[in-house]
């Protein structure tokens, strides 16, 4: 593994479109910004064991590996869906614990929806700006941020972002822009398209990666 890598956490029921615009930017070459080492960007599934699970929508994703391999120094970016145990300590206490691990050794890591329950279960929220589905969603775990909340679709702070379930698409502008994946260019016209629908920010993707005809 190296530092290009992205682990996307999958589990039984996982959301499967709340980070899906995030991974396929991250595995796809297209407009991206050439990487010093010339290794490509990739996803890799990461669950707590290897079974095969089936997400929300049904799909059956075996793990590439498990999360007690997953270090931080060898991971670009940890990414937690939501779906269903978030509100349950012990459901997802293993990501929680690796998320945890993450933040502390300075590795970004990425919640939306009720994975965001997690972090705030795990610290990493209480001294952070952050969001959620709701702030009331988040009291739930008995955290100690809620003086940090903040309504915004999608936020970022200290290599941490948070986004509510409703917002995949700038939840994954946050991903691309921590990880420098897009020019700031390419990504506002990214952000514009899948956010308005309208084929002529495409053209603005391509003018502003250079591969316009």
């Amino acid at each position: 593994m190296n530092q290009r890598t992205v682990h996307l956490y999958v589990f039984e029921g996982f959301a499967d479109w709340e980070a899906a615009h995030a991974i396929a930017a991250i595995n796809q070459p297209a407009f991206q910004q050439p990487t010093d080492d010339r290794q490509p960007w990739r996803v890799m599934a990461v669950g707590v064991a290897g079974d095969m699970v089936r997400s929300m929508g049904g799909l059956a994703v075996v793990p590439d590996t498990h999360l007690d391999n997953v270090l931080p120094d060898h991971s670009a970016m940890l990414i937690l869906p939501g779906g269903p145990g978030w509100e349950d300590a012990e459901h997802h206490a293993e990501a929680e614990a690796l998320a945890r691990r993450f933040a502390d050794a300075g590795t970004p890591v990425a919640a939306i929806c009720g994975a965001t329950a997690g972090l705030a279960r795990a610290g990493l929220l209480d001294d952070r700006l952050h969001t959620s589905n709701a702030l009331a969603y988040l009291k739930g775990t008995g955290y100690a941020g809620t003086d940090r909340y903040d309504d915004s679709a999608a936020v970022t702070d200290r290599g941490v972002i948070t986004a509510g379930g409703m917002a995949p698409v700038d939840f994954a502008r946050e991903i691309l822009a921590l990880l420098g994946i897009y020019t700031p260019e390419v990504l506002a016209a990214w952000h514009d398209l899948y956010k308005t629908g309208e084929s002529r920010h495409w053209m603005r993707m391509a003018e502003a990666a250079g591969t316009a005809d």
